[in-house]
């Protein structure tokens, strides 16, 4: 399997970028196959916490859960599909640059399909991943830098 891997630069503190990024609510603003998404657990976020996104994939919404796998604020992050037909594999790492005044941000995706999600991985979602996830880190960047009201 070949992942897919990017990084952009925010003018925005480590601190402020992980407090987007981490926050489930967040991820249809900037995320474009995210129609939905939601924390499963009360409390606070951290290594076990599970997430309820919904994905468009192709031509349906696919539900799927995330499980927390990483997580140490305000640097890395890591998640991991448990159910579903395509599985992500996530680890997102923010450092900061001057003097924490902007932050590099980058993110590492991969999958892995079960059933059905064996014929749709190379056919639908790595094409689909492919062009979206760098437009993913231009709206997470445009998100950051000016947030609409």
């Amino acid at each position: 399997m070949s992942g897919f891997r990017e990084t952009i630069v925010v003018d925005r503190s480590p601190e402020e970028v992980w407090a987007y990024v981490i926050d489930p609510s967040h991820l249809p603003e900037w995320q474009e196959s995210a129609v939905a998404a939601e924390q499963l657990e009360e409390g606070p976020m951290g290594v076990g916490s599970h997430v309820r996104v919904t994905r468009h994939v192709g031509s349906r919404d696919m539900p799927m859960t995330m499980e927390v796998t990483e997580f140490d604020p305000p640097r890395t992050w890591g998640m991991q599909g448990i159910d579903g037909p395509i599985r992500g594999h996530v680890h997102g790492e923010i450092a900061p640059l001057d003097e924490g005044r902007r932050s590099r941000v980058t993110m590492a995706l991969d999958f892995e399909g079960h059933g059905i999600g064996k014929v749709l991985l190379p056919l639908v979602v790595r094409p689909q991943v492919r062009k979206e996830l760098p437009r993913n880190e231009l709206h997470l960047k445009e998100q950051l830098e000016h947030p609409t009201p």
